[in-house]
């Protein structure tokens, strides 16, 4: 991936509200880098689990059971 999509500030807001009082720039980065990487592990799993079912919207359910497919 070299675009990135999530923002560093929200990468922040997700570790302080789990209780961190601080957070270094590399965390934020590395935080959205493994959640970038996931989500797209997940969309693509959710696109072939759509096209399976026939349909061309990829529903909350598709996106459920493409994240237990990658446990």
């Amino acid at each position: 991936m070299t675009k990135r999509i999530l923002p560093l500030a929200a990468m922040e807001k997700l570790l302080k509200n789990c209780g961190a009082e601080r957070v270094s720039d590399e965390a934020k980065a590395e935080l959205r880098d493994v959640l970038e990487e996931t989500g797209d592990i997940i969309g693509k799993q959710a696109i072939r689990l759509s096209k399976h079912a026939g349909r061309k919207t990829i529903k909350a359910n598709d996106i459920k059971l493409a994240r237990l497919s990658i446990k």
